[in-house]
């Protein structure tokens, strides 16, 4: 270890800031505990993601300010939102304010009400504004879509397009696509290098809409595909790369409203829509979900990514322009 890297933040990896005498001589070798941990974060920001109480506890006696914002939010919220519920005590205990406003209405307080232990870290005090009716049916229709979902989530290599208020007919006509032959499509799930797999895909009706899949391919969410199912309504979509994880895009009217996002990711941006802020905590880690409750779908079951209703031969075409 150099010299200088001794007295700075910069070489710190994901599980150092839940090291408690690596960090306290980090501090006492002359590191800033108000800033330098990474380009877009606090030291005590980055500890309240991933790392402890007890450093908690020794950065905030050495911060001039407990709730300094990063991007939007203090180290309070960021605790909250990665669902660490030991240092979002050791940041109130240290003097933080979970009601304190930002993210669009979504205080540290406020953001608690809807995880798993609602209220139990920060009485609710008179004069904050509680869940609102949709948030708290939003945070109910999260548990049980998750649970519905849950053995798909070490699935790879398919891909889906969720889409508002729209039925697999209305899908198969705004594609152009035709019926597979039944024997056809057993013959090309049994091999997905075969000639004609990119070309089939599943289409399913939801409650809410409709879904169309693949099983082994990305074609589901190819920008042609999502341009075309996307008219008049949103569609999201997402392919499970096997190399580099999952990769979302969302298209409304016809149009590219955000690429190669990653669903579930448990990243927000600070101006993200309150509806945005409160889809990404509830949804993180869980990406598949993530797609059908942004678009407003309400499976009861798998069966639009594992057993579709009906498959289509896509025509030929280019769908990547």
């Amino acid at each position: 270890m150099t010299a200088n890297a001794s007295a700075g933040w910069s070489d710190l990896g994901w599980h150092s800031w839940d090291d408690l005498a690596l960090v306290r001589a980090r501090l006492d070798a002359g590191a800033d505990p108000n800033d330098g941990a990474y380009p877009y974060t606090r030291p005590l920001h980055a500890a309240a993601e991933r790392g402890s109480p007890e450093v908690i506890a020794e950065l905030a006696a050495r911060v001039d300010d407990v709730d300094a914002e990063c991007e939007g939010r203090t180290a309070l919220w960021d605790a909250v939102f990665n669902k660490r519920p030991g240092n979002a005590r050791a940041l109130v205990a240290a003097g933080a304010d979970p009601w304190r406003p930002m993210m669009n209405g979504w205080s540290p307080g406020r953001l608690s009400l809807a995880g798993s232990t609602p209220g139990l870290f920060f009485p609710f005090p008179p004069g904050h504004p509680s869940l609102t009716e949709a948030e708290a049916a939003a945070v109910a229709e999260a548990d049980r879509l998750i649970a519905v979902l849950e053995e798909l989530e070490d699935e790879d290599g398919f891909s889906l397009a969720c889409v508002r208020g729209i039925t697999a007919a209305e899908a198969a006509r705004r594609l152009a696509a035709e019926p597979a032959d039944e024997a056809e499509v057993d013959e090309i799930l049994e091999d997905p290098f075969h000639d004609e797999a990119l070309r089939l895909i599943g289409v399913t009706d939801v409650p809410g809409g409709c879904v169309v899949s693949q099983a082994s391919g990305y074609m589901a969410d190819a920008p042609g595909v999502m341009k075309a199912l996307s008219a008049g309504t949103v569609a999201y979509g997402m392919f499970a790369n096997p190399k580099s994880g999952n990769q979302g895009c969302v298209f409304r009217d016809g149009e590219v409203v955000d690429w190669d996002t990653h669903p579930g990711g448990g990243n927000v941006s600070p101006d993200a829509s309150a509806e945005e802020i409160l889809l990404e905590f509830l949804y993180e880690g869980h990406a598949e979900a993530y797609c059908f409750a942004a678009a407003a779908l309400r499976p009861t079951d798998t069966r639009s990514l594992t057993s579709p209703d009906t498959h289509l031969r896509l025509p030929e075409a280019d769908y990547w322009p």
